[in-house]
């Protein structure tokens, strides 16, 4: 590989991690074989002072369902399974309340948000795999649609892979993944026991950046429960480059091992499914941008963010490149660095965009028909209303102006990314009746 000048890229990083409030990151870039860039950033500790190095341990938040995904995979290599099947085959108990054949839900819906279930509130409580079966079967909501139709997140069945896996292998999915995955990858700073951290050493803080106060408030690390099969995995950002070339060397780790089948992982992410926005599309277990930037080459990654945590990893295929970015603090752009430190080592400009979004001019009338409060019950809302002819977006304490870039489509600039907002109508409706905000569809209110 040709020589790679790092420089602009920390020069960004540091600006980020300042207009931002980051205390610390970790990032690390590897090819196929041995890792080509690796820095820590600010801080993992603001009471202790203590650096943020490439061994530093973060939480991965919702990088961790590739790890899941490829868990399946290895089961579907086993001739265990298939991810065509019917969840029912191996969950008979498997309901989702006002739908009549459970045998269209497969595996791959599950793995993919497209059960039809919409975004749940979550119940960290429960720590029992068997009692969220229950909690889906009794919980009261309203499907989106079929399954397939509509890509929306949904944790609550996507933790369901985690109880597949536990019943297919005889272990508990925690032992199962740490035996398979990340020991047999050699992922020796990752672990999903929050009882393991102080042990390890070198270990981050988790904060919140209160915009009122301009402080940081310490986070507890969350115990997430059943919802560690979505988001329990806490690595540092060199096991993440062990782990992203286990699908870059045909399922096989750095030292020869091999861990999944090789075309098991390559359908984690080629045919692309469900369209996030314009570009970009949602398999299994990972987000897909086909043709990045008309460069002919693929970015594969999954976000992650949690209370402390903003996470992002990923990989190129066609040029053998894996990335990884992990910080403490929620709420940050880590997606927007992990693109960073991709384009430096694509040879284009630091803020190239997986797409970009342009003003179709909509008039006031036409921006009015999006204008509603939007909600799941998983807690995500949206509040869009009319401030005289321009169109605004209001989210917690900050306020945005959105503008459309097609009839379905509006638009919006948050910590130097566009973020996109996709808007459903039923036959005949003026108004919109749901939006896919980031990746979770919430329901129209008002």
């Amino acid at each position: 590989m040709k020589h790679i000048n790092w420089g602009p890229l920390e020069g960004y990083i540091e600006q980020m991690m300042e207009k931002h409030h980051i205390v610390g990151a970790a990032v690390a870039v590897a090819d196929r074989q041995r890792v080509i860039y690796a820095k820590g950033f600010g801080v993992r500790d603001l009471e202790t002072r203590d650096l943020v190095t490439p061994e530093t341990i973060f939480g991965c938040a919702s990088v961790s369902k590739s790890f899941t995904a490829m868990a399946i995979m290895q089961l579907a290599g086993q001739g265990m399974l298939s991810v065509d099947d019917p969840v029912i085959r191996h969950l008979p108990e498997f309901r989702l309340a006002g739908m009549e054949d459970m045998s269209a839900v497969t595996i791959r819906h599950l793995l993919s948000h497209t059960t039809g279930l919409p975004p749940m509130k979550r119940r960290e409580e429960i720590i029992d795999l068997e009692e969220h079966l229950e909690y889906i079967a009794s919980a009261e909501y309203e499907l989106l649609g079929p399954p397939g139709e509509y890509f929306s997140y949904c944790n609550d069945t996507f933790l369901l892979n985690g109880l597949i896996i536990q019943r297919k292998s005889g272990q508990l999915y925690r032992r199962y993944m740490t035996q398979h995955i990340l020991d047999a990858a050699g992922m020796h700073r990752s672990t999903y026991n929050l009882e393991e951290l102080p042990k390890m050493g070198n270990v981050s803080t988790p904060y919140s950046y209160n915009r009122k106060t301009h402080t940081h408030d310490k986070q507890a690390w969350p115990t997430l429960g059943t919802y560690e099969v979505g988001g329990g995995v806490r690595s540092c950002v060199l096991d993440l480059m062990k782990y992203g070339q286990i699908y870059l060397n045909e399922g096989k780790t750095h030292d020869g091992k091999q861990i999944a089948p090789a075309h098991g992982l390559r359908e984690m992410w080629n045919s692309p499914m469900y369209a996030i926005d314009r570009s970009t599309y949602y398999h299994l277990g990972l987000k897909v941008t086909p043709n990045y930037a008309g460069t002919g080459v693929t970015l594969v990654e999954h976000s992650g963010g949690q209370p402390g945590v903003s996470s992002n990893f990923g990989f190129v295929p066609e040029k053998g490149i894996t990335a990884a970015v992990l910080t403490n603090v929620d709420g940050v752009p880590a997606g927007a660095i992990w693109l960073a430190a991709v384009n430096t080592v694509l040879g284009l400009p630091l803020d190239t965009q997986r797409s970009v979004e342009v003003d179709c001019g909509a008039s006031p009338e036409e921006l009015a028909k999006f204008a509603g409060f939007y909600e799941c019950d998983e807690g995500g809302k949206v509040d869009l209303y009319m401030d005289g002819d321009i169109l605004k977006l209001r989210m917690e304490d900050l306020e945005f102006e959105v503008k459309a870039s097609d009839h379905r489509t509006l638009f919006y600039d948050d910590m130097g990314q566009q973020r996109v907002l996709r808007f459903y109508f039923r036959e005949e409706a003026s108004k919109p009746w749901a939006v896919l905000a980031g990746s979770r569809m919430l329901r129209r209110k008002q």
